[in-house]
């Protein structure tokens, strides 16, 4: 973009940002206003929102709160970037800026235990002698009651947060005390014991409910010590706000709000609950609503229901949805999708149709919208984290909820340069919605009117009216629809069923696995086609490495494309290159019609698959672009299984691992989408070391013929090292130097000759390199067998080409296949690498490599190549 200086006045804003502002799509109406905020750097968002907590603190959401309702496109603010990054550089950026890591943690939610740990700290001892005293003022003023109106006057007791430990609570001697209690809170004290408090509590024989919540018993509270409580106390119904078996109409009034301490329903009788319209069963752990109490007999007005968080595995789906078909009066229902109800909020609605509401949202709509997957009835998605996990492996792990991203592209570094970025507090605060009433968009301003000046920002406008309390909301797959994916993208932020993705993988699995081919037993292998009648063949090329080298007297050098035999190019040639140049159908080319199927990774994935389905020597690859609800189902299997989830996910088609990213975070791998079309590869955790480094080997495939299927490949091979000690550790998987081994742009170059690593390996491993080459040659046969067989049409009689052929090995030293690289980049990485490979003892000096390769493809020469 060329201009002519900083931007002075709106004209100037205009002419130097007209494509980025249509780009982002702000209205034309809010140029002027966003011009004068730019330039003034106004972020007045604070006077129109502001930021709450929901979900128990682990999540936030923006609420209009200005006095004024605010119309459709009327205004526009401004949101800062907290952080912006390339992806590498997170942790290190990270650690070193002072105060961010704990800014990120407070922003991304992932700090509350902490907190709430320097809360008990500070209030440690502060006010133990205080609360004691007031537990013995409060129960004596209970005893006291009892004495005057009979034990009937005490039933229901609260002694939360009083600071009372097992010693104090023995002392209580509350049995004795209040016999007849029927509900007991002892939240947020200092109760240790299990089996001190248990032997104490069931004393209690007309207990109904007992809270322990926020006590460090509940450390040690399992099964065997709720069972002792339970069975000890047989009308015990809630049991640290958990439902027991034994749960009857008085703890659905508890949780209906017509029992508590001033109403506690001694004399309860399912006719209490007549009048009830309005109960939420939340998190209270129920396995199962067959239950007296739980009817439309008995809770015939009931026209709200929460059912979010509980098991429900004491159903089968059908039989739940008709009980809860059978209250009339139900309009609105909150329940886990997916759950126990059903996979799907379409068929939840149908199949109960007196709802209007499904999870807040209108079940019209959720009907008209068809069978895909509905956003906004699906859970969020909240960080996860163990204790004492420190704040940076968090921020890493959540901040793929909350990133977004741009890229700064040029002709020469189109994928290098992609940047992410976390919106401050207000913007980080939007949460999704299928019908947002606001949109975003990154922006770049550049005042200066060119791209170094560039400042980066969110822009964010109203595309609704708004209200006073109305929660503002965007749209995270903005512009994407079901074609896209949509629905298995939403996987990123939201807890999407489980059992749809898997039946998905299961399909493509048994797929992969019937049509694992028999076409294998149709390739043949026949004499070479040799095309030298005596004199020198004629080559043009464009590649100087060739020029240079190429020094057999069986080929002659020319500058003319048209007197050539043989065009060797990095370029590509299709018919229109042909007839631009003027080649003839008789020429050699240095390429096969249709080698996309090998050299693009989604095509290699795809040809491998179609002809041997999932074979040993294959990762399990999805192209993320048509298969991302199989990998998913393909995620939850091995999550569920406890097996290694680690993937490494590789743009299409890429070189020199740019954009290549290593992660066992599903809603990284779904987000990492949004940099460009990728594959998705199951990362081999357990690879073959060499002196403690991953490597991984390049081996040269010269391929004479396609149908019948002749291969030779070259005697030397790369061997590719990385820098550092392998390690799984999390933030290692950010390190490049430790995953990977191209080291040629970044980092030092670290590789070695063929003859010493043989030699070292053995040593180092106990094994015969010879037994670990065959079974690579019989891999990479295989794996152009597949082209040949997949893709028939490949076969050109005068086409001859040379492929680079990656190759690692596992820790069994069984090959595995990376990647196939198109002959041009081959002959870059050769040209790089001659001198390294080459030298120190190598028989075959780098002068001579490509008087071999033109031997053996055109002259029938098998010196220094085997064939496979």
């Amino acid at each position: 973009m060329t201009t002519t200086g900083a931007i002075q006045t709106f004209d100037d804003f205009v002419n130097v940002h007209g494509l980025l502002l249509a780009a982002a799509g702000i209205p034309t109406s809010l140029y002027r206003n966003l011009f004068h905020k730019l330039s003034s750097e106004t972020f007045d968002g604070g006077n129109y929102f502001q930021v709450e907590p929901v979900e128990d603190g682990r999540q936030r959401r923006l609420v209009y709160t200005a006095s004024d309702s605010m119309r459709k496109e009327s205004n526009i603010f401004l949101v800062d970037h907290a952080l912006s990054f390339r992806l590498s550089d997170a942790p290190k950026q990270l650690q070193e800026v002072p105060g961010l890591v704990e800014r990120m943690a407070l922003l991304m939610c992932v700090d509350i235990d902490l907190n709430s740990e320097v809360e008990d700290a500070d209030n440690d001892g502060c006010e133990s002698k205080d609360n004691k005293l007031g537990v013995v003022e409060i129960v004596e003023r209970e005893v006291q009651k009892v004495k005057k109106e009979g034990p009937e006057a005490v039933v229901w007791l609260e002694l939360e947060d009083l600071d009372i430990d097992d010693d104090v609570f023995l002392s209580l001697d509350l049995p004795s005390k209040f016999p007849d209690l029927i509900a007991l809170s002892l939240c947020d004290n200092k109760l240790k014991a299990p089996e001190t408090i248990v032997n104490e509590v069931v004393k209690l024989k007309h207990l109904k409910a007992l809270w322990l919540n926020n006590n460090p018993i509940l450390q040690n509270f399992d099964d065997s010590v709720a069972d002792a409580i339970i069975h000890n106390c047989p009308s015990l119904e809630i049991l640290n706000s958990a439902f027991t078996r034994n749960y009857t109409g008085w703890a659905l009034g508890f949780c209906g709000g017509i029992y508590d301490e001033d109403n506690p329903g001694c004399g309860h009788t399912d006719q209490s609950l007549q009048g009830l319209t309005s109960l939420d069963l939340s998190n209270r752990r129920i396995h199962s609503l067959q239950n007296k109490g739980f009817s439309p007999e008995t809770m015939p007005s009931l026209s709200y229901l929460n059912l979010r968080g509980n098991p429900l595995n004491g159903h089968s789906i059908s039989d739940l949805r008709e009980l809860i078909k059978d209250f009339t009066s139900l309009h609105e229902l909150e329940v886990d999708i997916p759950g126990p109800l059903g996979d799907s909020a379409v068929e939840i609605a149908e199949c109960i149709p007196t709802l209007s509401l499904l999870n807040g949202v209108n079940t019209t709509k959720i009907l008209e919208s068809g069978k895909g997957v509905i956003d906004s009835v699906l859970l969020p998605r909240l960080p996860e984290w163990t204790a004492g996990e420190p704040l940076l492996d968090r921020v890493l792990n959540a901040m793929w909820l909350y990133l977004m991203s741009y890229r700064l592209a040029d002709e020469e570094k189109i994928d290098e340069t992609s940047i992410w970025y976390v919106m401050d507090e207000l913007g980080s605060a939007l949460r999704h919605s299928d019908e947002p009433n606001f949109r975003v968009s990154p922006f770049l301003y550049m005042p200066e009117g060119t791209l170094e000046s560039a400042v980066s920002f969110t822009i964010l406008w109203p595309t609704k009216n708004i209200q006073y309390g109305d929660e503002c909301t965007r749209d995270y797959l903005f512009g994407i629809g079901e074609e896209k994916q949509r629905s298995s993208r939403l996987t990123a932020w939201f807890h999407t069923p489980q059992q749809y993705f898997i039946r998905e993988y299961e399909k493509h699995w048994h797929n992969l696995r019937s049509t694992s081919s028999s076409l294998a037993n149709k390739a043949s292998t026949t004499c070479s086609l040799a095309c030298n009648d005596g004199r020198p063949l004629h080559v043009y090329t464009d590649i100087p490495s060739v020029e240079e080298f190429l020094t057999h007297p069986g080929f002659i050098i020319t500058t003319d494309p048209k007197k050539a035999d043989i065009v060797w190019t990095s370029m590509q040639v299709d018919e229109e290159t042909r007839k631009a140049i003027g080649l003839n159908d008789q020429q050699y080319i240095n390429q096969f019609p249709f080698e996309a199927c090998l050299v693009m990774k989604h095509h290699l994935a795809e040809t491998v698959q179609k002809a041997y389905g999932s074979p040993e020597w294959f990762q399990p690859t999805y192209n993320l672009e048509t298969q991302l609800t199989q990998f998913i189902g393909d995620y939850y299997v091995r999550e569920n299984d406890k097996a290694d989830n680690l993937w490494i996910l590789k743009p299409w088609n890429m070189a020199r691992t740019i954009d290549t990213t290593v992660t066992g975070n599903l809603s990284a791998i779904v987000r990492l989408m949004e940099t460009g079309p990728k594959i998705c590869q199951k990362y081999i955790e357990q690879p073959a070391l060499f002196k403690g480094r991953k490597f991984d080997i390049r081996y040269i495939v010269l391929v004479r013929s396609i149908s019948p299927l002749e291969l030779f490949i070259t005697d030397v091979f790369w061997v590719r090292l990385a820098n550092n000690t392998y390690t799984l550790d999390k933030k290692s998987l950010y390190e490049y130097e430790t995953h990977f081994t191209v080291m040629n742009y970044r980092g030092t170059l670290n590789h070695m000759n063929t003859p010493e690593f043989v030699k070292e390996f053995e040593k180092e491993h106990q094994v015969e390199w010879l037994e670990i080459h065959s079974r690579v040659k019989q891999m990479i046969r295989k794996v152009f067998e597949s082209a040949a067989l997949v893709h028939p049409e490949m076969h050109s009689p005068t086409a001859r080409a040379m492929y680079g052929v990656d190759v690692m090995l596992d820790s069994s030293f069984k090959p595995k296949l990376l990647e196939v690289t198109y002959c041009p980049d081959c002959t870059r990485a050769c040209k790089y690498d001659m001198e390294t490979v080459f030298g120190g003892g190598e028989t075959v000096k780098a002068r001579d490599f490509y008087n071999y390769v033109f031997g053996c493809l055109f002259l029938n020469e098998t010196a220094h190549v085997s064939p496979l």
